[in-house]
Order: structure tokens, then sequence, then C-alpha cells
């Protein structure tokens, strides 16, 4: 499956961003897809993820309450809604999808997913 990630930009603090990604290749309904972000200078992190066949959607702490992930079958695109973005949200956000149902904590890491897309880079200014 190739996966295309979209929607990145330059907003400021308390903006929203969507980010998107797109599968070709493959239906999400038999993927878990995730998303990451890296930082200059910091090392990948989980942002969020959803389930092939759904389920909870883990969230970083850092981006509870504010980030919600989402699933369109129809368009075959996962959805990363950013609100209240904050500087500290800078970096660059990767979709990836790794195959079947996941539990939580796999979801969690990168090494679960076979699949990456290319990143979209997404800058807050305050």
């Amino acid at each position: 499956v190739q996966l295309q990630a979209s929607g990145g930009g330059l907003v400021q603090a308390g903006g929203s961003l969507r980010l998107s990604c797109a599968a070709s290749g493959g239906s999400f309904s038999s993927y878990t897809v995730g998303w990451f972000r890296q930082a200059p200078g910091k090392e990948r992190e989980f942002v969020s993820a959803i389930r092939a066949r759904g389920g909870s959607t883990p969230y970083a702490d850092s981006v509870k309450g504010r980030f919600t992930i989402s699933k369109d079958r129809a368009k075959n695109t996962v959805y990363l809604q950013m609100n209240y973005l904050k500087p500290e949200d800078t970096a660059v956000y990767s979709c990836a999808a790794g195959s079947g149902q996941m539990i939580t904590s796999t979801m969690m890491r990168a090494a679960a997913y076979d699949y990456w897309g290319q990143g979209t880079q997404v800058t807050v200014s305050s």
C-alpha cells in the first residue's frame, strides 16, 4: 500500500490544520493507521492511531483534547484534525499503516508499521 500525506502548512498558535493520509493499492479497512511526528533534533514520537476495524483511538498525552483522528472508508483516507495548535506541535507529520487490528501498546510503536508516507511539514508560529 502507498500512503500520501498532505495538509501541512504554516499556522499561528491557536489555529487549526487537518492532515490527510490517502491510501492506494490497499484498503484502510485492513490496516491500522498511525500518525507520528518528528521535530528537528528530536526522536519520532507517536501522535495517534486508528484501528482497521474501529475501536478506541489512542492519543499522545501532549495532543489529547486537541487532535482528533478519523477515517473515511469511502475515500480510503485517514484524517488528523489538529486544533489549538501550539509552537511545540511543529514537526514533520507522517502517516503509517500496519496490517490488521493492533492492540493499543502496539499501535504506539513505529516499528509495528510496515508502510510509511513521505511526511508533511507543520509549522506553528507563536
